[in-house]
C-alpha cells in the first residue's frame, strides 16, 4: 500500500476509537458500524480516522496499557463478521449487556466452527497469518493461555519456572495448552483480517487511518515477559525504574504510570530490532501513527520502582536520534506525529524536526497566558496537528462551561466575538488553523458536554466506555462538516 506523507495536503479528521461505535455487544467493534462510519466520513469531506491503541487491555479498559504492543484486541472482532463466514452460529449470541467473558466463549465457538467448515484456502491463509507473525504471536498466545490458565494472575506472580521461561516448563504449557493457544492465534488472524477490510473500505472512500502507539509498554504484557533484557526488571520481573511525568496541568503530583523503563544500551546493541519489529506491526495497521509521550525519547522521567508518586522522579536521557535513524533506515519514511504536549524542551523540539515529525497543538490549552502561547493559531505551522481537544481533555462543551467569565471573554475576543455556540468557534478554528491536519473528536462534533468524556487523566473508575448513538448525528452534520472542510481548504 503506498506509503502517505501526512502533509501532503490539508486534512480535516474525526478521533473516535472503535469502542466508541454504536453496535456490537459491550463494546463498539469492527463491524457494520465501522464501515457506517466510514461512510459518515466520507460524506463529511472527512479523510481521516484516528483511533485510539488497538491492543488488549487489561481489566481497567485503558488502551494505554495493553498486554501487548502487536496483538489487536479479540473485544474488537465482528461477531457479525464471523456468522456471515458460517463459523459462529446466530443463535449462540444472546445481545445486551454482558461481560467481557461471553465475547471470548463465542471466539471459542468460533473458532471450533473454523474448524470444521473452514474452507482449505482459509485454513492455509491462518497459517501463513501464524507464520509472518511468529516472532510475536508465538509469545503472546502462549502468555495470553498461561494468564488465563493462572486466574489472570500478572506473569510475575506465576510460579518460578513459567515467570522466567525455563524451556521445559515452557514446552509442557506449549502441549498442555496447545488448543487454547491455536484459538488465540484465530483470534488474531480473525482481528487482523478484519482491521484490512475494513482498511481497505476505508481508502475505498478516501478515509485514511489513524493510530495511536504509547511509548511505554504495560508491566504485565507479553513483551515484557518475552524479552526482560530490554527493561528495566529485576530477577523477579519487578520493575526497577518506572515511567511517569512530573506534576502538570493534569496532576499536582504527577503521574505514576507504572511501566518499566527501557534498557535502552541493550537495544541500541542489537540495532534497536525490538523497536523496528513494534512499527512494523503498526505501519501494516495505519496510514500515520501518534507517537504517545514523544519526549520520552529525548529523555524520561525516571521513577524508583516502589515511588508512591510520580515527584520522586528525575529526568534520564534517551537515544532518541539513535532509535529514529534506525526507524528510519528500516522504513524509509515515517509517518509520525509526535505527541509533544507537557514539559516540551528545546533538545525535544531539535529531535522532533530533526527527522521532519509534526508536533501536536491543543486550543484547549491556547487561552492561558500571553500572545506567546504556541497553542494559539496564530503561533501554528504547517507540520503540526492541531486538536481541540484529545481523549484526554474535556469536551469542548465541557470545557468551555467550565471557564470563569473572565476566560470566556479572553476566548470570544481572540475568536472574534463568534456568534455560534460552543463547541463550532474551536472546530472552526482548527479547520482554518495552517496545521497540515485538523482534528476533531467526536464528541465536539456532536457538541456533547463533560459528562461524555473519554478520559479523566490519573483516575482508573469510569474511563474509555463512552459511546455514540447515530440519533445524535443531526441529519445535516455531514453537509455542515463538509461545508467546513472545503471553506478552510481540507479535503
Amino acid at each position: 500500500m503506498q506509503r502517505i506523507t501526512i502533509s501532503d495536503e490539508r486534512r480535516a479528521g474525526i478521533l473516535l476509537h472503535i469502542t466508541s461505535l454504536p453496535g456490537g455487544i459491550g463494546n463498539g467493534d469492527l463491524g457494520p458500524e465501522a464501515y457506517r462510519f466510514v461512510e459518515f466520513l466520507a460524506a463529511s469531506a472527512v479523510s481521516v480516522w484516528q483511533v485510539l491503541p488497538l491492543g488488549p487491555t487489561h481489566d481497567d479498559g485503558s488502551p494505554y496499557q495493553c498486554l501487548s504492543v502487536h496483538a489487536g484486541n479479540p473485544l474488537l472482532i465482528s461477531l457479525e463478521w464471523l456468522q456471515d463466514k458460517g463459523w459462529l452460529e446466530s443463535s449462540a449470541v444472546v445481545p445486551g449487556d454482558v461481560g467481557n467473558g461471553y465475547r471470548i466463549a463465542w471466539l471459542q465457538l468460533a473458532w471450533k466452527g473454523f474448524q470444521q467448515r473452514a474452507t482449505t484456502q482459509e485454513k492455509r491463509e491462518l497459517d501463513d497469518f501464524a507464520a509472518t507473525h511468529a516472532d510475536w504471536l508465538d509469545d503472546f498466545s502462549l502468555y495470553t493461555a498461561l494468564r488465563r490458565e493462572l486466574n489472570e494472575l500478572a506473569w510475575p506472580q506465576w510460579p518460578k519456572a513459567l515467570r522466567d521461561r525455563q524451556p521445559l516448563a515452557l514446552e509442557q504449557a506449549r502441549m498442555r495448552l496447545g488448543e487454547v493457544i491455536d484459538s488465540i492465534r484465530f483470534q488474531q488472524y480473525i482481528f487482523f483480517q478484519q482491521w484490512h477490510q475494513l482498511r481497505s473500505y476505508a481508502r475505498q472512500h478516501g478515509v485514511l487511518l489513524f493510530g495511536d502507539m504509547p511509548i511505554f509498554v504495560a508491566h504485565d504484557s507479553a513483551e515484557v515477559w518475552a524479552h526482560r533484557e530490554y527493561f528495566t526488571v529485576d530477577e523477579q520481573g519487578n520493575p526497577q525504574t518506572i515511567a511517569g511525568v512530573p506534576p502538570d496541568y493534569f496532576s499536582a503530583t504527577g503521574q505514576l504510570w507504572g511501566n518499566p523503563l527501557y534498557r535502552w544500551e541493550r537495544m541500541q546493541e542489537d540495532g534497536f530490532a525490538w523497536w523496528v519489529g513494534r512499527m512494523r506491526t503498526q505501519l501494516e495497521l495505519f496510514d500515520f501513527v501518534r507517537i504517545d509521550h514523544f519526549r520520552g525519547f529525548e529523555a524520561c522521567w525516571e521513577i524508583p520502582g516502589g515511588a508512591e508518586t510520580a515527584m520522586e522522579g528525575h529526568w534520564v536521557k534517551a537515544p532518541g536520534e539513535a532509535l529514529l535513524n534506525a526507524l528510519c533506515d528500516a522504513f524509509h519514511a515515517l509517518p509520525l506525529v509526535a505527541e509533544d504536549l507537557g514539559v516540551i524542551t528545546a533538545e525535544v523540539d531539535a529531535l522532533r524536526n530533526k527527522f521532519g515529525l509534526p508536533g501536536m497543538k491543543i486550543l484547549q490549552f491556547a487561552f492561558g497566558g500571553d500572545a506567546s502561547n504556541p497553542y494559539l493559531p496564530h503561533n501554528h505551522e504547517n507540520r503540526s496537528v492541531v486538536y481541540t481537544g484529545t481523549h484526554d481533555n474535556d469536551t469542548t462543551p465541557g470545557w468551555y462551561a467550565s471557564l470563569t467569565e473572565a476566560e470566556k471573554s479572553h476566548v470570544s475576543a481572540y475568536l472574534g466575538h463568534p456568534a455560534e455556540e460552543m463547541p463550532w468557534p474551536l472546530i472552526r478554528t482548527a479547520l482554518a488553523s495552517v496545521a497540515c491536519l485538523a482534528m476533531l473528536p467526536m464528541q465536539d462534533v456532536l457538541e456533547l458536554g463533560g459528562e461524555y468524556r473519554m478520559n479523566m487523566p490519573g483516575t482508573v473508575e469510569g474511563n474509555w466506555g463512552w459511546r455514540f448513538s447515530w440519533d445524535q448525528v443531526d441529519a445535516s452534520l455531514s453537509s455542515h462538516l463538509s461545508n467546513l472542510v472545503h471553506l478552510y481548504g481540507r479535503g
